[in-house]
């Protein structure tokens, strides 16, 4: 098992997977992260739905016309969700759950990939969360966040590269102009 800083290090957004199907005991560790992950007031307004078939794969790549179409390849894709009615932070819980669900992933040495549905369009200018939710039948009371795809990488990314970490924009006690902050080190 990795430890938590290497995980952060190495997950990576991944676009590129191999054909390769995900086990059950994969797809259920995934599925827990996402279940397990906190949220305002226990409330747990998340729900998921869960895709593996190749031609619905291949449909909701049409969600928008740029940043979606690694969900074609991918061996599992998770749709998430919120009950806009039973939680004032939804947008917050349900990114939670889907941090969580990519971090597991990257732990059983899998890749992930986030695509983003809250605020985009598709091609035709509908939007993506009214698309998908035609396409999987969802709920008016029911809120697209995202849809992240899962599979085994078909490269390898390069671990997060700690020089390139943005300490300037780190605050000690109150704000600080970023140009005074540049030089401090954790």
């Amino acid at each position: 098992m990795n430890s938590f800083s290497e995980l952060l290090k190495t997950r990576r957004s991944t676009r590129k997977f191999t054909e390769q199907l995900l086990s059950p005991e994969q797809v259920e560790l995934i599925l827990k992260a996402g279940l397990m992950s906190p949220s305002s007031k226990r409330g747990t307004p998340w729900q998921f739905i869960v895709v593996e078939d190749k031609e619905t794969l291949k449909k909701l790549a049409g969600c928008k016309p740029h940043g979606a179409g690694f969900l074609e390849e991918c061996a599992l894709a998770v749709v998430v969700m919120a009950d806009v009615m039973s939680s004032e932070a939804w947008v917050e819980d349900t990114s939670i759950a889907s941090i969580l669900m990519q971090l597991q992933a990257e732990d059983l040495g899998l890749g992930s990939c986030w695509c983003q549905i809250r605020g985009r369009q598709t091609e035709s200018d509908e939007e993506s969360a009214q698309y998908v939710r035609n396409l999987f039948n969802v709920p008016y009371q029911l809120e697209v966040l995202s849809v992240i795809g899962f599979g085994y990488k078909a490269q390898e990314n390069k671990p997060f590269d700690e020089s390139r970490l943005q300490w300037e924009k780190i605050h000690i006690g109150t704000y600080q102009n970023p140009e005074e902050n540049k030089n401090l080190k954790a």
